[in-house]
């Protein structure tokens, strides 16, 4: 069983930098694509960015494109969340997730495997 796991969450003060990180368990992890999700209390899980198994193809919504960079290392299994100036309204729990056929995919129902999620506060 393939289980993702996230960190890098926690306090962190608004204009920090962030870097969240998703890796799993298993030789496959780097064959998926790999998306991060968010949800703040009281809202629905929002899309924040994906990358495919060719790390090259990335995609953001246009709300966030200018503020959230994925990456992957692959000799490491890891992929990378970053933004270097938080604020106030990132604030949720960011989800990473997975699919096994390692096509980007922007909305949640396409994924296979989910982690537990990484909760990030940010104080102003």
């Amino acid at each position: 069983q393939v289980h993702l796991i996230e960190s890098g969450g926690g306090l962190k003060q608004a204009g920090e930098y962030l870097r969240l990180s998703c890796t799993a368990s298993g030789s496959k992890f780097n064959d998926y694509a790999i998306g991060w999700f968010r949800q703040a209390p009281g809202k629905e899980r929002e899309f924040v960015a994906t990358i495919g198994r060719n790390p090259d193809i990335t995609y953001y919504p246009d709300s966030l494109k200018d503020r959230f960079t994925i990456s992957r290392d692959n000799a490491k299994n890891m992929v990378y969340l970053e933004t270097t100036t938080v604020k106030p309204e990132d604030a949720a729990v960011y989800y990473c997730a997975a699919r096994i056929d390692g096509v980007t995919w922007r909305v949640e129902a396409g994924y296979d495997l989910w982690g537990q999620g990484t909760q990030v506060t940010v104080s102003s």
